[in-house]
């Protein structure tokens, strides 16, 4: 039962942050559900690809949700969104192979790394805060950063926004813009990365319940309670000034590091 509510309140925290911050599950959903598998002997070896698999799914719907949303109202910024959506997508599908290839410990581990280095990033270069003049993103930006972080994205299960929301923030885009397109570049990462978690997870969990290695029941709680949280933050929660909107992600940053660390 504890597990149950636990789950529900860690989807309905994916809704919010999906809205506020383009967070379509991972950096919360990753932690909670590594936690909660991680006492469980039957699946504690398999704990982090789980939670990253699920995690993945858990983008599907919240990512997507969001994405038709800010295109019905209008809000999707288009010209940074493509071609920079195709080479995300190919490196979801790489970084989804390399997952299934590395333990579960290192993926734990790199996890972290990837924390560690994201925050540091926000808080020592320019631009984050403050935002700068806008300018368009290079051609080698959008394809090699493109793949980049379409591979870490799938392969951590965190989606494409920890690392466009940053990239677009120090090209003068504003905090609202860069969240408006970091969930439809989370739409590849989650499809591409769920197909292979599927495929690569298959008959590994010796347990029913399970696509692969993306947990159904979490899913299930996960997407119902994410839902509920993304109307409740579209009609209950004002808008953010740019300034502590930046401020306010970093720290929801700090707090899952400081929770996948403990």
């Amino acid at each position: 039962m504890n597990d149950i509510v636990i789950i529900t309140l860690a989807g309905f925290t994916t809704g919010i942050t999906t809205v506020l911050f383009g967070f379509g599950g991972g950096f919360v959903v990753v932690p909670f559900v590594y936690q909660l598998l991680s006492h469980q002997p039957n699946v504690a070896s398999q704990a982090m690809h789980i939670a990253v698999a699920t995690s993945t799914a858990v983008m599907i719907f919240n990512a997507g949700w969001a994405s038709w949303q800010n295109w019905r109202s209008g809000k999707l910024p288009t010209q940074v969104l493509f071609p920079l959506l195709w080479f995300i997508a190919l490196g979801a599908v790489l970084g989804s192979w390399l997952a299934g290839l590395l333990g579960n410990g290192v993926v734990h581990t790199l996890f972290i790394l990837y924390m560690v280095i994201t925050i540091g990033d926000c808080l020592i270069r320019k631009g984050f805060f403050t935002g700068t003049t806008t300018r368009p993103l290079l051609r080698r930006t959008v394809r090699g950063g493109g793949i980049i972080i379409g591979t870490i994205a799938a392969m951590l299960g965190v989606g494409g926004s920890v690392m466009t929301v940053p990239l677009l923030r120090r090209h003068g885009y504003t905090m609202q813009e860069c969240v408006s397109a970091a969930n439809p570049l989370s739409l590849p990462v989650a499809l591409c990365g769920s197909v292979t978690y599927a495929i690569s997870g298959w008959q590994q969990i010796p347990m029913s319940g399970f696509l692969g290695f993306i947990s159904l029941r979490s899913l299930g709680l996960l997407v119902g309670a994410g839902w509920l949280g993304i109307i409740f933050t579209r009609r209950y929660l004002p808008a953010v000034p740019d300034r502590w909107h930046a401020r306010i992600y970093v720290m929801l940053l700090c707090s899952v590091l400081l929770a996948m660390v403990v």
